[in-house]
């Protein structure tokens, strides 16, 4: 892997990870080049980060799954972010498409987790208006730490129920049955969880994106072109001006670019 910027230093006497030799970086280097900022002077604010894959023709799965478009370093680069993180947010859908399991505790990062604080693992956070979900697979009846249920105050007491008996905990964070992104940010801060990262779908990133409540971007750029019709990384509501963010760093790797974009 090679960082393209910032450009390194070529003149420093000792290499810059992924200098030249483009060598696999370690998963503490990754972690570093990935690190949530630091707290300000009131403490640690909630941070939401998207991590997502497009081909260069802007589709954002292929056959309805982000993995045909990915690569390992894309997945070393995804373990490193869930890894990072207090809570793993997620749409109904891609809990669906995608065949989410619990997260799982890693021991490369354990004493890095303890020693910020965290669980063993991070949260996984499905956001939800139906709660149409299938209650009895391991994400909700075994994880290692409860998988939470975001939706609205609306939601259908019976799939409330039926959710809190599998284990899950469910979070109100909106009015009627939908999620308002905002409100949902602040439940989980106010639930300790200020490192977020959201791994999608599509109408959640642009549903977070509508809102002005995402922070950062991880973006790779797989070097595919899939045509058809696939979703791109982010739908739903537009906004009245595109967000522009400031890029912070970007990795290559076997024609893979890795960005790292954050709101100005």
């Amino acid at each position: 892997m090679r960082r393209l910027f910032p450009v390194p230093d070529v003149t420093e006497e000792t290499v810059a990870p992924g200098g030249a030799d483009g060598r696999e970086w370690t998963l503490a280097e990754l972690a570093a080049a990935y690190a949530y900022p630091e707290p300000g002077p009131g403490g640690r604010e909630p941070w939401l980060r998207g991590n997502m894959v497009s081909t260069l023709d802007g589709a954002a799965q292929h056959d309805g799954r982000s993995q045909p478009i990915s690569c390992p370093a894309d997945m070393r680069i995804f373990g490193v972010l869930r890894a990072l993180a207090d809570v793993v947010v997620v749409g109904a859908e891609t809990v669906r498409r995608e065949g989410y399991r619990p997260a799982r505790a890693r021991a490369e990062f354990a004493a890095a987790r303890e020693a910020a604080g965290q669980g063993p693992a991070p949260v996984i956070a499905v956001v939800t208006a139906s709660l149409d979900l299938d209650f009895s697979l391991p994400l909700f009846t075994s994880p290692l730490v409860p998988t939470l249920v975001l939706t609205g105050a609306g939601a259908d007491p019976d799939r409330v129920a039926a959710a809190e008996r599998a284990g899950a905990r469910v979070v109100v964070a909106g009015e009627g049955t939908a999620v308002d992104p905002a409100r949902a940010v602040r439940a989980l801060a106010d639930l300790g969880h200020t490192r977020l990262l959201t791994e999608g779908g599509p109408r959640l990133l642009g549903q977070t994106v509508a809102a002005g409540v995402l922070d950062e971007l991880c973006l790779t750029l797989s070097p595919m072109l899939t045509a058809g019709d696939a979703q791109r990384i982010a739908g739903g509501p537009s906004v009245t001006l595109p967000r522009r963010l400031t890029l912070k760093s970007m990795l290559e790797e076997d024609g893979f670019l890795f960005t790292r974009y954050q709101r100005a």
